[in-house]
């Protein structure tokens, strides 16, 4: 069992931007021609990919945190479970508000989960759909 410690650092490590499957996204977009601007401050949620031209955000979700029905995403916390609970399902409540704000504003919103990383041909199927529409 680990400490209260060890868990609180490890929590800490958990990037919110600039993670390994974002560069995934990144990497797929660019070399399918696309540019794009990252996190942008001023949208709603600050989308992980913003093509402003095109007038459209690209979120990459991790499966556990935003609650996604995947087998990854969808495993209970073993420790700590109802704050863990109660804070995916926050996000999953902010990640609703985020997306209906930005498509009042005009913006089409596309998601990409971390699990659908594994399939690089359908990462850019999804990429060349959305941004292509």
């Amino acid at each position: 069992m680990e400490s209260r410690e060890v868990r609180r650092k490890t929590m800490q490590a958990v990037k919110d931007k600039n993670t390994a499957p974002e560069f995934i996204v990144r990497r797929a977009a660019h070399a399918l021609g696309y540019r794009f601007r990252l996190h942008r401050g001023n949208l709603p949620g600050k989308p992980d990919l913003v093509f402003p031209r095109l007038h459209k955000a690209l979120f990459v979700h991790g499966c556990f945190w935003h609650g996604h029905k995947c087998k990854r995403g969808n495993r209970p916390p073993k420790a700590n479970a109802e704050y863990w609970s109660a804070k995916i399902r926050r996000n999953v409540a902010r990640d609703a508000s985020t997306v209906a704000k930005l498509k009042s504003s005009g913006w089409k919103v596309g998601i990409i989960w971390e699990c659908q990383l594994k399939y690089p041909t359908k990462v850019v199927r999804f990429l060349s759909t959305f941004l292509g529409d």
